[in-house]
């Protein structure tokens, strides 16, 4: 099981690698100076922290380390394997389970940084529909198990098969409004009764 000092370790040497102090590479990643001080891995009542997974995406980032080299940094035998589709794919039946958690042999796995979310999988980006937040080729981590609020970008599946990522603007008992990535898509409202499943993004790789 990967601890929470592991992660910071691997922060910490990448950091080392670059030159910089933690502080340094928050600041490279245009984060707050003061996100991988000691004083953050902490709680108020002194229970180890968890980095978050945006903190980490955006030092991988500017540090052109790739999740394969961040994982092998964490632990060798630590890192998580992932399931991967292709976009396209998740419209189809067979993948996922009524709650939209993934199912069946047809996914490939990779290996990934702990993410602590043993639900977690991964769809690979095709076209320019969700450019320039996503792009072609793109590999997006998406949780159906984590809490989804507004500003969130999120996967939404229909009951026709429709697999669309956009950015969660209001979710209500009667349907949810979302906001294209691509401006020159168009908004979305789906009908509650039209939602199979919807998923938070929680990563994603350029």
């Amino acid at each position: 099981m990967i601890r929470q000092e592991q992660i910071w370790g691997a922060l910490d040497k990448i950091a080392e690698d670059n030159g910089l102090s933690p502080s340094g590479l928050a600041r490279l990643a245009q984060l707050d100076p003061t996100t991988f001080n000691r004083s953050k891995r902490t709680t108020n009542q002194g229970k180890p922290r968890w980095p978050s997974t945006e903190s980490i995406s955006k030092v991988l980032s500017v540090a052109n380390v790739t999740f394969q080299e961040f994982a092998q940094l964490v632990d060798g035998n630590g890192a998580g394997r992932v399931p991967v589709i292709g976009f396209a794919q998740a419209g189809n039946r067979g993948f996922f389970d009524d709650a939209g958690y993934p199912v069946g042999g047809a996914w490939e796995d990779i290996t990934f940084p702990a993410l602590h979310d043993p639900t977690a999988y991964g769809l690979r980006i095709a076209g320019d529909s969700m450019a320039p937040v996503f792009r072609d080729g793109d590999l997006i981590v998406v949780s159906p198990a984590s809490n989804i609020r507004p500003q969130d970008r999120v996967v939404l599946k229909t009951t026709s098969g429709e697999v669309m990522a956009k950015e969660l603007v209001r979710r209500g008992a009667m349907g949810v409004e979302l906001k294209s990535l691509n401006p020159a898509y168009e908004d979305r409202y789906v009908e509650a009764r039209d939602i199979d499943w919807i998923a938070r993004v929680l990563w994603v790789s350029q």
